[in-house]
């Protein structure tokens, strides 16, 4: 399994434990984020641009994947506003690969381990040309007006799903 880091900073040496805003989590335990692999793409975007990931889990039904994925080959999509267009051509991302050994998963569904303890990357990969990386991984790429109408039908689905940065979706028109 390889664990990450994604971020839009160049220069990161070591990662400290930082307390979760979460309330969901212990607030007054630090905690080094990662992702892994498999759910990597949700995070090959600008940090703070709305998006909704979703792949095919082992609950998916055929009746799902014909209605959220336009290839059959394609297992993972994600959705992004159009709006975000220039940003996410413009944006490198660097990802610090980490040793796994310190990490525990803490959602299996959003592919999220934690590290109570600080962390020293092996490896930084320089990631441009976002779009281009997607399709590398096979990533099903929809850029729509407003992201709300799909989160709502995504999350009332069979798929395993994340809607990240929400917040910073463009309001629904009325």
């Amino acid at each position: 399994m390889r664990l990450f880091h994604v971020s839009e900073e160049p220069d990161i040496e070591v990662f400290v434990p930082r307390l979760p805003t979460r309330t969901d989590l212990d607030q007054t335990v630090g905690l080094v984020w990662s992702i892994d692999q498999k759910r990597l793409p949700n995070f090959l975007v600008p940090r703070d641009c709305p998006r909704i990931g979703y792949y095919v889990g082992s609950q998916t039904t055929i009746a799902d994947r014909q209605r959220f994925f336009s290839s059959f080959s394609a297992t993972h999509a994600i959705i992004l506003e159009n709006r975000w267009y220039q940003r996410i051509l413009g944006t490198t991302l660097y990802l610090y690969e980490f040793d796994e050994d310190d990490f525990v998963l803490l959602d299996d569904v959003a592919g999220y381990y934690v590290a109570k303890t600080t962390q020293y990357p092996k490896r930084r990969i320089e990631v441009t040309g976002l779009f281009s990386e997607l399709i590398r991984r096979n990533v099903e790429i929809r850029m729509v007006d407003y992201l709300w109408e799909m989160a709502d039908a995504v999350r009332n689905s069979t798929l395993n799903w994340s809607l990240c940065r929400m917040a910073n979706a463009a309001l629904r028109p009325k």
